[in-house]
């Protein structure tokens, strides 16, 4: 892998990142005029439109059979409630805080590795997940006589989006990656459809909510002419940005790149500075390094024993 490909990779990972920042931003920026779900439903509806554009174009050819129905349906509830619980978080959190409790994904991940992958982890990526969750603990800063559990969204959120990964895993030996989004696209737009049914029509709403619970329930479409254009650039940013990640693994080392993933924290700061005047604390950018750190740590023993397993697997061959 030679460096003028790694540094391809970056550049698309930061790509990537600014456009994931800049989607979390605008959806602060407008959540007191628009409704979750609706954004939910016009982000994959151009999403997938999008991605079969992109396959038509390629000539690539989608399998319509799923070996695991049922998994399928719960990956996609998983990942649907994940980015609901994150997106919720950030109408009333600092986009740096959500983006770095959000980052405590990994260490999720490793812990469903380990008890539904039965992969094994020793006792140096145990410190680092405990040590990562302590910089979770730092961020939040947990008074608990006072502490507000709805902050603990987007960490719930992280363990979410890591169980619908750990899904993704496991599936991945006989869906491939056009079959898996073909169902992600087609079950999320259906649950959009039954959300708008049940409460689309704002009757679960009220002038006395306060505006973070107005954003789950307020009436869809009752603000098209000013959020359309939002939800057109949150689709198009989220497939660009995808496609970004999945190039940049594809031209370059995944043990390079994959560190620029954090950058995100970093970048979410920009808005938040310029747009809401969020300055994070002292304490916040302590278990931010905390959380990076773990999470860094993580990924090379990981590298390292998937090294390993590879100079071994001739010999028992």
């Amino acid at each position: 892998m030679t460096a003028d490909n790694n540094s391809k990779g970056i550049i698309l990972i930061m790509i990537a990142m600014s456009l994931f920042a800049m989607q979390d931003s605008l959806i602060k920026f407008i959540f007191e005029q628009s409704a979750l779900y609706e954004i939910f439903f016009g982000r994959y509806l151009v999403a997938a439109i999008l991605l079969f554009c992109y396959i038509k174009f390629r000539g690539q050819k989608v399998t319509l059979k799923t070996h695991y129905p049922v998994l399928t349906i719960v990956r996609v509830i998983l990942h649907f409630f994940a980015f609901s619980f994150f997106f919720i978080s950030l109408t009333y959190m600092q986009l740096a805080t959500a983006n770095a409790l959000f980052f405590s994904c990994p260490f999720f991940v490793s812990i469903f590795a380990k008890f539904f992958l039965k992969e094994f982890i020793g006792i140096r990526r145990w410190s680092a997940i405990a040590f990562g969750f302590m910089g979770v603990l730092i961020v939040l800063n947990p008074n608990f006589s006072e502490f507000e559990f709805r902050n603990l969204l987007p960490v719930l959120s992280a363990l979410l989006y890591a169980a619908s990964m750990t899904i993704t895993k496991y599936t991945s030996d006989k869906d491939d990656v056009n079959t898996q989004l073909y169902y992600f696209y087609l079950i999320a737009l259906i649950f959009c459809g039954v959300i708008y049914v049940f409460m689309g029509s704002g009757q679960f709403n009220s002038v006395n909510f306060d505006p973070t619970t107005q954003f789950i329930f307020r009436e869809w479409f009752s603000n098209f002419d000013y959020t359309w254009k939002f939800i057109l650039f949150f689709g198009i940013a989220a497939s660009i940005a995808f496609v970004c990640i999945f190039s940049a693994y594809i031209v370059a080392s995944p043990s390079v790149v994959s560190l620029f993933e954090y950058s995100l924290i970093i970048m979410s700061m920009i808005p938040g500075y310029f747009l809401f005047n969020e300055i994070p604390s002292l304490r916040t950018f302590i278990g931010v390094i905390c959380i990076i750190s773990a999470g860094v740590y993580i990924y090379f023993r990981e590298r390292v024993r998937d090294q390993y397993i590879a100079s071994e697997t001739p010999a028992r061959r």
